[in-house]
Order: C-alpha cells, then structure tokens, then sequence
C-alpha cells in the first residue's frame, strides 16, 4: 500500500527563497527511506511539508490516500511522527518518563495507557533504565533515543526524522541506525530519514532520494544511487568511502571492478576474485 505521496508540490519562504521546486516523492508501506542532500537542497522543508508544519504552495501531499488538509491535527500526530535533528527542540518535561508520556496524555487516554505506552516506547529504544532519569543528566546519544521514544508513543505509522545521526560519534551513528531498521523491520513502521550522511545508507535504505536546489536529481536503491559519480558531484555529496576507494583504483589503476561496490564484505568479494588463489595462502597458513 502506498504509505505516503508527494506530487508536484512547491514550495517558498516569504523572502522568496524557492525551497521545492515540483517535488515528487513516495514510500511504500513499511518501506525504509532516506532523503539525501546537502544543507540547503530542501530535505528539511520537505518533511515539514509531510508532517503539516508548512504548507505547500501548490501540490499535493497524501498520507494513506487521504490529503493531509483533510486530517485533523490529532489524526496527523498519530499517522505521522517527526524527530527532530535537535532533541532539545523536542525534550522540555523534567524526566524521561514524563516526556514520554507527553504525547499519550494529550490523547486523553487512560493513566494505566499512558504508562503502558511509555514503556513499551522506551523499550523499544533500549532506554527503559532512563524513565527516570532528569533530562539534562543525559548524555547526547541518550536525549537522541528518548526523543524518538517520545514520538514512538504516539504509535505512528510512518516515522520520520531529521538528521537522526547529526552529532553522534560513529559508534552512536551505527547503533541510531541499527535502531530505526529494527523498528522498520520489527514493528513495520514506514521509515523517512532526511540525512546528508552517506557511508551507512547502503546497509540500511530500500530506496534513496537524492535532492538539489529544491529538486529530485535522482531516484533509486543505494546501488543505482552510488554509481553515478557525476549527478553525486553535483548534488555536493560524496561516495561512500569504500565505493570512493574502488572509484579511484577504477579510474586510475584500471582495475576491472564490476559497478561500485558499497560496503566493505561487497569490495573484498571482488577484490578477492582478482587475486590468483595461489596468492591467498591455504586453509591452515594463508590469511583469508
């Protein structure tokens, strides 16, 4: 089922600025989606759009078929949650447990719902062991996490975020990410995350849109994505560091290397089919 629609929509600031310039996007349910660009291409103001803190100045925008006009505001807080790439922008009660419950308690639900909501959400983050813990006791990767637990109460079915791995530490980038797949994959919540970030989208994205100046350059799985040089170059992004190296011994050494591969088990595979098997070593000598 089609989870979420985007046609044609346009969008400017009141300075002017033309942030979308007839953008068409979509997501399957259940699908895992990665808006990518560079600061200033319109992935930001894209998921403002979606989630109705702007509006478009033409276009249409639907969210399970249905326009997201003719949603009310509590209907879109359920279907739809958004992470901030600042969780102070999203963190403001006293303690974990309490902003998590924020949400839950503005639907009127029952207490005994609420914390019930809370845990299950804090759970599925792995922060159970911060519910009570101050907000301001938190580390970074931490008020990342219980942002997202905040919004995950609300039990969405389409989650999107906003430069989710913005200033964590590699480590910190891997887990958020190993984090949204199995919340994808486990829960099937439909996942739409706005980065600039490029190195880890392979392991983790179905589809990729790749966003310049207001517009969809390109769109596509990760390998059909990563193997044009030029349009990458052009929307001022990057390869991936492992798809960069074999780019290079490509051009340059001539080595003959099929596509690009995009992580580090796809290059040694063809790395290895290049080396004679009497270079490799044996079973009990040789490193493999």
């Amino acid at each position: 089922m089609r989870e979420l629609d985007v046609t044609n929509v346009r969008f400017a600031y009141e300075d002017g600025t033309e942030a979308l310039r007839g953008i068409d996007f979509h997501c399957e349910s259940g699908e895992f989606i990665a808006v990518l660009g560079s600061n200033g291409s319109g992935k930001t103001t894209l998921i403002h759009l979606i989630v109705g803190l702007l509006k478009a100045k033409s276009g249409e925008i639907r969210l399970g078929g249905r326009r997201i006009e003719d949603l009310s505001a509590e209907e879109l807080t359920q279907r739809v949650g958004l992470v901030f790439q600042n969780p102070g922008d999203q963190l403001f009660a006293a303690t974990v447990g309490e902003d998590c419950a924020f949400g839950p308690r503005n639907l009127s639900l029952p207490e005994e719902e609420v914390q019930r909501r809370v845990s299950e959400a804090l759970a599925a983050v792995q922060a159970l062991q911060l519910r009570d813990r101050a907000i301001h006791h938190l580390s970074f990767g931490e008020q990342k996490r219980v942002s997202l637990a905040g919004v995950m109460a609300m039990r969405p079915s389409v989650l999107i975020l906003d430069e989710p791995t913005a200033g964590l530490d590699p480590a910190g980038e891997a887990q958020m990410l190993q984090l949204l797949k199995r919340l994808n994959r486990d829960e099937g919540i439909t996942v739409v995350l706005a980065t600039h970030s490029v190195d880890m989208l392979p392991l983790f994205a179905d589809r990729i849109y790749v966003l310049d100046g207001g517009r969809v350059l390109q769109a596509g799985p990760s390998e059909e994505i990563f193997c044009q040089q030029e349009m990458i170059v052009r929307a001022k992004l990057r390869l991936p560091y492992v798809s960069r190296l074999m780019y290079e011994m490509k051009r340059h050494d001539g080595v003959p290397i099929d596509g690009l591969p995009l992580t580090i088990g796809e290059a040694r595979a063809q790395l290895l089919e290049l080396i004679p098997k009497e270079m490799l070593g044996t079973e009990n000598g040789g490193k493999r």
